[in-house]
């Protein structure tokens, strides 16, 4: 394979411990990598095939001209899960719908970082101004509950290939993969798996109720691979998750069409 035939791992210019990660898991595997430095990287990368991690605003410059197909779940995935996977109320609605919440809730965007993911006390305390916020802006509104552990697994055709612990009681704290959750996830992906892209991270965990001894697996949400950290993943079986994810459109599967990302 020569140099100019190598497919490219692009990343952000704004290197993370993920990205680093994944560029050296690329490097090993033969594959070449650059950084999205400037309209000049486009230009040199034009014509091969490329894969992309980073984040969503950059992606949406480069996916055109490089040919590049990237694939998220569908924004209102959550919403169409049984209510035994995710154990909370979950709304898709607008901005403007969730101003009018008197109640306290948990809102987060579908897949960028518009607003702050957080439990707001009511509607008044969102923000109604800001880049890419309006009120047409899609949002998800929960039941707030609490976490006491959450997973990421990165799912690739059906199958867990690696994963970690990210979190305790909303805390970051990286740590081991617990086969009770990836048990919980492939129940998950026998349920729901047909309605997923085929390279998707899966963020999972079990609830923290007071007033339930028992423990009850729920979803978190679904990423993109192509904008997931790997915390304490294996980046080697992450980069199979993303190079999929976020790879040349002459690659594509056809049941991944309606999972690609359109341009905002």
């Amino acid at each position: 394979m020569t140099a100019r035939s190598a497919p490219v791992l692009l990343t952000c210019a704004q290197e993370t411990s993920t990205t680093a990660l994944l560029v050296e898991a690329a490097a090993r595997r033969g594959l070449d990598t650059a950084a999205l430095t400037g309209p000049a990287a486009v230009e040199r990368l034009t014509g091969r095939l490329v894969h992309w991690y980073g984040g969503p605003l950059a992606a949406a410059r480069v996916a055109a001209p490089l040919g590049l197909a990237l694939l998220e779940p569908d924004d209102a995935w959550l919403t169409r899960l049984p209510a035994e996977l995710t154990r909370r109320r979950i709304e898709l609605t607008t901005l403007a719908e969730a101003w009018t919440l008197r109640e306290p809730a948990f809102v987060k965007p579908p897949s960028d970082k518009s607003l702050p993911p957080a439990v707001y006390p009511d509607g008044s305390r969102l923000p109604r101004t800001g880049e890419r916020i309006g009120p047409d802006t899609p949002v998800l509104v929960s039941e707030p509950v609490r976490f006491a552990a959450e997973y990421r697994l990165f799912v690739l055709d059906g199958e867990v290939r690696t994963g970690s612990r990210y979190a305790r009681f909303g805390r970051l704290d990286p740590g081991p993969l617990a086969a009770d959750a990836t048990a919980f996830a492939r129940r998950l992906l026998a349920a729901a798996g047909d309605t997923l892209p085929s390279a998707v991270a899966l963020d999972v965990g079990p609830l923290a109720d007071p007033y339930d001894s028992a423990e009850h697996w729920a979803v978190v949400e679904a990423n993109m691979p192509w904008f997931a950290h790997c915390y304490a993943a294996d980046p080697d079986r992450v980069l199979d998750v993303v190079l999929r994810a976020a790879g040349p459109w002459a690659a594509l599967a056809p049941a991944d069409r309606r999972f690609v990302r359109t341009a905002a």
